[in-house]
């Protein structure tokens, strides 16, 4: 019983870091991480963030599969729910500026002037959506 128990959870482990390979290796080739840097005036820690990226793939895929507990209370839920909301968002927002997404619906909907508050608009959007759905239990 425990060999068939510790195949699944084997198998279920390799092909959540084989989804995982995948998405990291789509967000290298698409070149986010190395944009996200050069953005952020921080090339000369791109590994820092490949790393960071490759570490929270293997900890979340942990995380999901083993359903481990952290007792960190109502201040570390809020902290983790930050951090998660940041790169939430940063991410989204890396890919969007990728694939020129907003720039095509700028010129789509005529937009000379503006562009930070429609940018504003989408992360105040994105703020209020989670709250509403996380606040409401939707």
């Amino acid at each position: 019983m425990w060999i068939r128990q510790a195949f699944l959870g084997l198998t279920g482990f390799c092909c959540g870091m084989a989804v995982a390979g995948g998405l990291f290796a789509l967000l290298i080739a698409l070149g986010i991480i190395s944009r996200m840097a050069g953005k952020t005036h921080t090339a000369k820690y791109i590994w820092y963030y490949e790393d960071a990226v490759a570490l929270g793939g293997v900890l979340g895929n942990l995380f999901s599969i083993y359903q481990f507990s952290i007792p960190a209370g109502t201040a570390g839920l809020v902290l983790y729910g930050l951090f998660a909301g940041i790169y939430t968002g940063a991410w989204s927002m890396a890919l969007t500026e990728i694939v020129d997404v907003i720039p095509i619906f700028s010129r789509r909907i005529g937009l000379k002037a503006g562009m930070p508050w429609l940018i504003l608009s989408m992360a105040l959007g994105r703020l209020f959506g989670g709250l509403i759905y996380y606040g409401c239990g939707f």
